[in-house]
């Protein structure tokens, strides 16, 4: 039987991401969220939400462009003071010694460190209740060599990025390989489309 845990922003997993941005000085700064995700794939398109209250907010407002940094397991604990502290009152590549690296696509920074990075220009943005939501079209996704399939791809188990648990408030690394995506379902019919 299941329980019933009422209204309240909960699915597990959310993803780990760190948004780049630049404040109005040219600083960079970074920011980890967990509301976040792919919305569009023509174009493609990834979505974040943030409380007006934060730097980030402000700062993506202005520029209209922020960068994702995919933390690895690895970085745990640099991510999670990214989402602590804020960028008014700390710089945050300086406290953890990361790296700051400009965009050459968009008007924010990413973390040199990190696995994999989106660059997004913000195509549109709606205000929800406590966040607002930045659709950002993905220009650009990079990704280390070593974190490659032989086939080019990411590779999960190599990069082994973070999730988050609402709610419970607990980082999770990815678990191991369940089996390939568009075939293991083939074991019940389809229709032809």
């Amino acid at each position: 039987m299941k329980k019933s845990l009422g209204s309240r922003p909960f699915i597990i997993p959310t993803p780990v991401w760190c948004v780049g941005s630049y404040d109005s000085n040219d600083k960079p700064n970074i920011m980890t969220i967990a509301w976040g995700g792919i919305c569009c794939s023509k174009p493609p398109c990834v979505t974040i939400s943030l409380r007006k209250a934060t730097y980030t907010y402000g700062n993506i407002m202005k520029r209209q462009a922020y960068t994702l940094s995919v933390p690895s397991e690895e970085y745990a604990i640099e991510a999670d003071y990214f989402g602590m502290a804020s960028g008014r009152d700390v710089d945050k590549f300086k406290e953890t010694a990361l790296t700051p690296i400009k965009s050459e696509l968009v008007d924010a920074p990413f973390v040199e460190e990190f696995p994999i990075i989106l660059e997004c220009g913000v195509i549109h943005h709606h205000e929800i209740g406590s966040h607002t939501q930045f659709i950002g079209e993905i220009l650009d996704v990079k990704i280390e060599d070593d974190m490659l399939t032989k086939e080019g791809k990411a590779d999960m188990e190599k990069i082994s990025p973070l999730v988050f648990g609402p709610v419970i408030g607990r980082y999770h690394s990815i678990g191991n390989f369940v089996g390939k995506a568009f075939d293991i379902g083939k074991k019940y019919p389809l229709k032809e489309q």
